[in-house]
């Protein structure tokens, strides 16, 4: 999930901007979501220190009455964030340039004095953010796409431990390195999806072989990457300790 920071000084158009963005995700179902709407720079590079990894800005100039300006934070951002999306939304279209003078990379640069124009060009930076990432993903890293409620999220492969049956008719839990997912599904679709990367070995857990880090034989258990257990069947205890041997060796 890409977390969305806004920093605007204007308390009713942050409000706005933070109802249209939220609006926005929910109806597209992006894997966003608006953490942080606030007045002050510094409670932004806060929250961004506090939880490191790309995220979206979108950020006023001027900021006035604040110990930096738009671009200055922007500056700050980017020590924390290389990689991250940084927005200008602002009413002087003039200072377009400065983004250059400054080498702050950003995405786009809004001008706020239209409603409508400013929301379309919202609307488009999402629009390329997510055509963006989709394309980084393609190349970079294979992801589990997933529907959940009104939502798509994207689970990269290497962090999912195991799929769980439900105790619920057609629903599965999938078990991540960070977090748990229920979904609707069925087991046999994925072990044909994902081919030799997971196996079955129990009626209810399908494993991602290359997170496994231990096995009790005795109690018939195994020990995820993550520190979560399952259980494996009597019968797959041999193609179990074989593929172990395999990515092993």
């Amino acid at each position: 999930m890409l977390p969305v920071y806004i920093c605007e000084d204007d308390a009713r158009l942050r409000a706005a901007q933070r109802g249209f963005l939220e609006r926005q995700i929910l109806i597209e179902g992006l894997d966003m979501e608006v953490v942080l709407c606030s007045g002050h720079p510094e409670e932004v590079l806060q929250a961004v220190e506090a939880s490191p990894g790309r995220g979206i800005y979108f950020l006023d100039v001027e900021l006035r009455g604040e110990s930096m300006d738009g671009f200055a934070l922007g500056q700050e951002i980017r020590k924390l964030d290389s990689r991250g999306f940084i927005i200008y939304v602002t009413a002087f279209a003039d200072l377009a340039f400065e983004t250059f003078r400054y080498h702050l990379e950003a995405l786009d640069y809004i001008v706020k004095g239209d409603t409508e124009r400013m929301y379309a060009g919202i609307c488009h930076c999402l629009d390329v953010i997510t055509e963006r990432m989709c394309e980084e993903n393609r190349q970079e890293r294979s992801y589990f796409s997933v529907k959940v409620m009104d939502v798509v999220k994207h689970i990269p492969m290497d962090e999912i431990m195991f799929f769980e049956t439900s105790g619920r008719t057609h629903r599965i839990e999938l078990h991540g390195q960070h977090d748990r997912i229920d979904f609707l599904g069925s087991m046999r679709e994925l072990e044909q999806e994902f081919g030799d990367r997971f196996l079955r070995v129990h009626r209810a857990y399908l494993v991602q072989v290359a997170q496994v880090a231990q096995l009790d034989l005795k109690n018939r258990e195994i020990l995820m990457q993550n520190g979560e257990r399952c259980l494996f069947s009597r019968k797959m205890r041999e193609p179990l300790l074989e593929r172990l041997a395999g990515k092993c060796g």
